[in-house]
């Protein structure tokens, strides 16, 4: 009888635990307001030739630029913080994963290169309005190599918008990823162009 009980509560927890996150998800994007940025820095359509085809994500680290790509050479253009000196990396990348308010967990090279910040956070920190990730997390992987531990995700921090202040991801406002996220399905291609010198 105890078995029996203890196997119906573990199973009723589980149900109810799946309706919990998805209620808290949807609690955390009620919260979501408008980003406070300037109004250079909101999306806008542009013209953009750089493209195989309609359905890529570019970041142009230069013009701290995220562009989606539409069909007739055109994108909208997003404004995002990318990562400080020495973090960036150029490439050619594909979203392999995509996640709605992302558990965050440091990399062991961010262990390593800044133990007294990133060490307390070893065990990971849940999705939720205070996690570094934001809203959203597309995960950027390669051919061969798999995860890149390079993500474009959402910041709790409008003001590092704009500027060269991550561990090597491209961040956009919470607003924002929640909207480019929709757009974007797995396997689209994502360049990350080299910074100029």
């Amino acid at each position: 009888m105890k078995r029996r009980y203890f196997l119906t509560s573990v199973a009723a927890l589980s149900v109810s635990g799946k309706t919990a996150f998805a209620h808290s998800d949807a609690e955390h994007d009620r919260r979501v307001g408008p980003s406070v940025v300037p109004p250079e820095q909101l999306p806008r359509q542009v013209p953009f030739t750089e493209a195989d085809k309609p359905g890529e994500i570019h970041v142009d680290p230069n013009q701290f630029a995220l562009f989606w790509t539409l069909p007739n050479n055109r994108a909208i253009r997003y404004t995002v913080g990318i990562g400080r000196e020495g973090l960036y990396e150029s490439g050619e990348f594909y979203v392999a994963r995509k996640q709605k308010w992302p558990r965050w967990t440091p990399t062991p090279a961010m262990i390593a290169r800044d133990p007294d910040r990133y060490l307390r956070f070893a065990g990971g920190v849940p999705g939720g309005l205070n996690n570094p990730l934001g809203a959203r997390a597309l995960y950027l992987y390669q051919p061969g190599r798999g995860d890149t531990y390079l993500r474009i995700h959402g910041t709790t921090d409008p003001k590092t918008i704009g500027r060269r202040v991550s561990n090597g991801c491209a961040r956009l406002t919470n607003n924002q990823i929640i909207e480019l996220y929709e757009k974007v399905p797995l396997d689209t291609r994502v360049v990350l162009k080299p910074i100029e010198v």
